[in-house]
């Protein structure tokens, strides 16, 4: 062996990354001059991906393997430099490393209230939060759409870039869905599938994809919590005034419990008061408790309709009153069909007993010849 050969084997260019940062997206490997040996070994782990940019120009993207960098191992850089196969001089290019594994525990949330329309409350503001997972799935994609010239690019910096594009699809998906929000909570999964199979093509476009979105939590502002909550304990409390005395009786208890306390000794004393006042008043002599009101009377019915057949139509609908008038000047006769609602059909006016009355002063048809 040569000593040129030797000094060749030694200077062999093994180009390779390690990264322990666990949210570095991409890294570009530095070289100063940005030269690359001829014969250069290539080590891409699994997780990763290298992308080779040429004076510029995206050149070929590598999966994970090992590779000698050599002319007939890179047909795309040759052609883009013309090399002759007997060129074996060092040649200037970018090598960015990619990380294709996925970056998990990425936060969501909401900056400003989403406004939707709530069949129960009305107008509500919504906040939500939750986490999502990325990957690359195109390199050489993200590398021009992206990261650019950018020598270590992190997953911090397009995270609130994602947050815009997550919050502006969930709002669009709650104010559209038409669910309460007292029934939300349980729907949070249907919520995290249909925001991530919207915005699918939209991170596409960069060469990113979401392998999982979830939303955490959906909440109303604080101010809308606490009236929600005072609701809640009046619907467990139930009879408000019992809750009052039992929550009097309580607090006094706890008051003449207190040693060398006078304001436990008059709150007893008061309260032995209030008990002799109630027996006295009860089934030992007293004088009875009050009758509660009574409650008002309904209100009456309202007044029967009636429809009357003439000419071919029927008129109406006429309250009885008007049909006694209508009765007396000879418009309505016993013969005159009438119908009201819950009837079968069209009847007579002299067979319905409610109109029966109505033709008692009235006398009936002169006979024939008078």
């Amino acid at each position: 062996m040569s000593i040129f050969d030797f000094l060749k084997g030694e200077f062999i260019d093994v180009i390779h990354w390690t990264d322990d940062t666990r949210d570095t997206l991409v890294w570009r490997f530095e070289r100063e001059g940005h030269a690359i040996k001829y014969g250069a070994k290539l080590t891409v782990r699994e997780g990763q991906a290298a992308v080779f940019v040429h004076e510029g120009q995206l050149a070929d993207v590598f999966g994970p393997g090992l590779y000698l960098l050599e002319t007939n191992n890179m047909p795309v850089m040759t052609t883009l430099q013309h090399w002759d196969h007997g060129f074996q001089s060092p040649f200037k290019s970018e090598i960015y490393f990619v990380s294709t594994v996925r970056f998990n525990g990425l936060k969501w949330g909401t900056r400003n209230p989403v406004m939707a329309r709530d069949p129960e409350f009305g107008p509500v503001r919504l906040r939500a939060f939750g986490s999502y997972s990325v990957r690359i799935a195109d390199p050489g994609l993200f590398l021009k759409e992206i990261v650019g010239t950018d020598g270590e690019f992190t997953a911090d910096e397009i995270s609130e870039h994602l947050r815009n594009v997550i919050v502006q699809e969930f709002a669009r998906v709650v104010a559209t869905s038409g669910i309460p929000v007292l029934d939300m909570a349980g729907n949070t999964g249907e919520f995290s599938k249909i925001v991530t199979q919207a915005i699918a093509p939209v991170v596409a476009a960069y060469g990113l994809e979401f392998p999982e979105l979830y939303v955490e939590n959906i909440s109303l502002p604080e101010a809308v919590e606490a009236v929600l909550d005072k609701r809640t304990s009046m619907g467990i409390v139930g009879d408000l005034s019992r809750y009052a005395q039992f929550s009097a009786a309580e607090a006094m208890g706890k008051a003449a419990e207190t040693p060398n306390s006078g304001m436990g000794a008059g709150i007893g004393a008061g309260l032995g008061m209030a008990m002799g006042q109630q027996m006295a008043q009860g089934p030992w002599g007293g004088a009875p408790a009050a009758a509660p009101a009574a409650a008002p009377p309904p209100p009456p019915p309202p007044a029967r309709q009636w429809h009357l057949a003439a000419d071919g139509a029927a008129k109406g609908p006429f309250p009885e009153a008007e049909l006694r008038g209508m009765a007396q000047s000879g418009a309505l006769t016993r013969a005159s069909m009438v119908w009201s609602p819950g009837m079968e059909g069209w009847k007579a006016a002299g067979d319905v007993p409610e109109l029966a009355a109505l033709f008692a002063q009235v006398p009936p048809p002169l006979p024939p010849g008078a």
